[in-house]
């Protein structure tokens, strides 16, 4: 199967089995927008654009094509894998740990019911904490590469027991043999120095909440008293950048509404702030909240990715450093064929922990007592559960065949499916046109990379 489409001056193919992408000619891109499921005869294609282009210049071109077709970059057919090899039950290697059950924002659009995912508030224990680290390198068997997200609520609400689970899986690493890479999530009201200086030495990855401008992120990120998060945690975030190592990642993450899709400004503001490292996610909620995306959005939102598009080719193109999460796509090597079938694993290779020593398939179904998979004194004794989430990938997904973007989403959250799409294994609608775009977009700044002239 072949992708193409136009934007920016370009004529871009992409071949979706291979990974291959292609700057065709006028000619060779007709023939494959008219061909995109197999390579037609020189006969066929003279026929039908011929008249269009002339038919010694169709002719030429399928022999081109056929080239390419022969070296597997065109028209390449799907890795044959075995369903057990992307089915079966995995090593749990990655967990979600919800040290805070309690926050000091009340987000408008939180899926986690400013906090507390619609139970009591609650922090997890010290005790709790090490007893994750120690089902986590039980559950995760031969597998050595462990990764623990502190997650909430904030969970700097909870920092003695991120410090105290951090030290512990450093003390026993080692003679486990396992190699723990910590990031942590926070909405930044509880930076200070000392937490600053912890969350650079110990976390590999640091996510920052803002969602831009400051109107934007006050409209619906507020402090308890109703009060904005901007002037507060801006100078906050701007400190432990300064102050984390060139080693260490970080991005800064946006949430856009129906209540700001210009956020291509959103990017150029926190780009203005000193980030780099951005990421700006749609929202996802129930379709009678006024900030919810509806459908007749759509389309003005794909004018916005490619604003943003224009906007990163202009900085790029003036030696800036900048990437946008959703823009980045690997073509030479990327994730294994399993991984592109799967997406994040969870339910499988992922897990989260509630502060009561629950586990659930991710942290989005913490506290849905149907998708509660065991705890840590019981283990996981829901392995039922977790086989729907095991079985589940493009494979098992009909509307994923014959998308040219399902390599790149792997079918989609399994949780925006369950709650928005119908069922784990029917994509949100919404979610997978923004997901094709977005490819686009990353298509066309690979291409502008590899040094193709690129209007903007």
């Amino acid at each position: 199967m072949v992708h193409t489409f136009r934007q920016n001056g370009l004529n871009i193919a992409l071949d979706v089995e291979s990974g291959a992408v292609h700057l065709p000619d006028d000619v060779s891109y007709a023939v494959l927008s008219a061909y995109p499921d197999r390579l037609p005869t020189a006969d066929e294609a003279a026929e039908k654009l011929g008249a269009s282009f002339g038919e010694a210049a169709v002719r030429e071109a399928v022999a081109e094509l056929a080239e390419l077709a022969a070296d597997d970059m065109l028209y390449t057919l799907p890795e044959q894998i075995p369903a057990p090899v992307y089915s079966s039950l995995m090593p749990i290697k990655a967990v979600c740990l919800h040290v805070a059950h309690d926050c000091n924002l009340r987000c408008g659009y939180c899926f986690a019911s400013q906090g507390d995912y619609h139970g009591a508030r609650g922090i997890m224990s010290p005790e709790t904490g090490r007893k994750s680290i120690d089902f986590i390198t039980a559950a995760s068997k031969g597998m050595r590469n462990i990764e623990i997200d502190f997650f909430g609520g904030e969970p700097t609400m909870a920092m003695k027991t991120v410090r105290e689970t951090v030290a512990y899986a450093r003390s026993v690493e080692k003679e486990r043999g396992k190699n723990f890479r910590f990031t942590l999530t926070t909405n930044g009201l509880l930076l200070n120095d000392e937490n600053i200086d912890f969350i650079n030495a110990e976390m590999s990855n640091v996510v920052l909440s803002l969602d831009g401008r400051r109107i934007v992120n006050d409209r619906m990120r507020k402090c308890v008293d109703g009060s904005g998060s901007y002037d507060v945690i801006v100078p906050k975030f701007k400190k432990l950048l300064e102050k984390r190592g060139p080693d260490k990642s970080y991005y800064l993450r946006g949430t856009f509404t129906r209540e700001n899709l210009d956020f291509a400004a959103d990017f150029e503001h926190i780009y203005g702030l000193g980030f780099d490292e951005i990421s700006i996610e749609p929202v996802t909620a129930p379709a009678d909240k006024s900030y919810a995306l509806r459908d007749e959005d759509l389309p003005r939102i794909a004018e916005e990715y490619e604003r943003l598009t224009n906007i990163i080719l202009k900085l790029r193109a003036e030696g800036k450093k900048v990437n946008f999460f959703h823009f980045m796509v690997d073509l030479d090597g990327g994730p294994c064929a399993v991984k592109r079938l799967k997406g994040c694993g969870a339910g499988n290779e992922y897990a989260a922990i509630a502060p009561d020593g629950s586990i659930y398939p991710c942290h989005q179904f913490v506290g849905m007592e149907e998708y509660r998979i065991g705890s840590l004194d019981e283990g996981v004794v829901r392995d039922d559960i977790r086989r729907i989430f095991a079985q589940s990938s493009i494979m098992s997904k009909p509307k994923c065949a014959g998308c040219f973007a399902k390599y790149n989403c792997s079918g989609g959250c399994a949780a925006g499916n369950v709650f928005y799409g119908g069922g784990i294994d029917s994509p949100n609608e919404q979610a997978c046109f923004m997901q094709k775009k977005r490819l686009e977009c990353a298509l066309l700044l690979k291409a502008a990379e590899a040094g193709a002239h690129v209007e903007f």
